[in-house]
């Protein structure tokens, strides 16, 4: 027979609710000698909580959900999911993962999570397809909800910040103070895509209009979404007759891209193009030029995470919380 919670508690030599707290992970006072012995006598019975009773008794499905724009291996969020998990398996829970790259995946995202897919959800997606409007219905319904965003959050939600837009700027100032002035910027294709400029191209004009560079030197291309749009994207700029001096790109992994295509056509990093990226991946590191590179300083999300279950384990609702993770540019032999 499936051995039970009160087997493990007489094996352990304490009560079932300490048997309770210790499997579930909840932030309760119990003793580093008491948990292990608890955590023993259920590895010695080969006892697993029921979570499917435990969801229905207590309405809760131990579970979190990590929304992200792509599953496509962007190492800061491959960063976030790891610390996710591990911050999830600590206190009892199971994380699902959603993608969201698209106004219907969003659309569908929504209402899966209106369906109690999950207890909380830990968003980092471009705004264009997981709107304001969309996460403020989630909000609505009282579901736990941190989002990694420089928009305006809904009521509800604590928000997660980089001053991306300032560093950003310094990077391209960088550029142009070292003489360059045809400098190329390789987007998101979500970026290009607004009403108005924000964030990381932001930053690209406002370094541009502050410096006078005229419109006609500009020149603003997609590629940074992966590796081999980047390279074919910066072989055809670097074998222009009018090839910029500079690349900032807005992903590492575009700018390493970058200083592949530009080695592939004889060209000089830095003397011919200097070489900017974002996002301060440890590859950059191993880059021959090390990449110049935007971003945080080191990469742990755990400050984040931590928001989400806080959320989860509050015994009343939370005000909203605003936390800012610093950016910087870290100036290499890129540029």
């Amino acid at each position: 027979m499936r051995p039970t919670a009160r087997q493990v508690a007489e094996l352990a030599g304490v009560s079932v609710a300490t048997v309770s707290y210790v499997l579930s992970g909840r932030d309760r006072p119990v003793a580093a000698e008491t948990r292990q012995r608890v955590l023993d006598a259920a590895r010695r019975l080969g006892y697993t909580p029921n979570q499917a009773a435990r969801s229905l008794r207590k309405r809760r499905t131990q579970r979190v959900c990590l929304v992200l724009s792509s599953l496509g291996g962007v190492p800061s969020d491959e960063r976030l999911a790891t610390d996710l998990h591990e911050m999830a398996d600590a206190r009892g829970y199971s994380v699902v993962t959603l993608a969201v790259y698209s106004e219907a995946r969003a659309k569908a995202a929504a209402d899966v999570l209106r369906g109690g897919i999950a207890d909380g959800a830990l968003v980092n997606v471009a705004a264009d397809h997981l709107t304001r409007a969309l996460l403020g219905d989630l909000a609505g319904t009282g579901l736990p909800t941190v989002v990694l965003s420089n928009e305006d959050g809904p009521a509800g939600c604590d928000v997660v910040r980089t001053p991306e837009t300032e560093a950003c700027q310094e990077a391209v100032e960088h550029l142009l103070a070292e003489g360059r002035r045809r400098i190329a910027f390789l987007a998101h294709r979500h970026e290009l895509y607004r009403d108005r400029p924000v964030g990381r191209i932001l930053g690209y004009t406002r370094a541009l209009d502050r410096h006078g560079v005229p419109e006609s030197e500009r020149i603003v291309l997609t590629g940074a979404d992966d590796r081999v749009a980047a390279y074919q994207t910066a072989t055809e700029l670097l074998r222009s007759a009018t090839r910029p001096d500079a690349i900032f790109a807005s992903s590492d992994r575009a700018a390493i891209s970058a200083i592949w295509a530009a080695r592939d056509a004889g060209l000089r990093v830095p003397d011919d193009v200097a070489i900017v990226g974002v996002g301060n991946i440890d590859e950059g590191l191993i880059t021959r030029p090390q990449l110049s590179t935007v971003g945080p300083l080191r990469h742990d999300y755990t400050d984040v995470v931590r928001l989400l279950f806080d959320r989860l384990q509050a015994e009343e609702a939370l005000p909203d919380r605003e936390v800012v993770r610093p950016w910087t540019f870290l100036r290499r032999g890129s540029s």
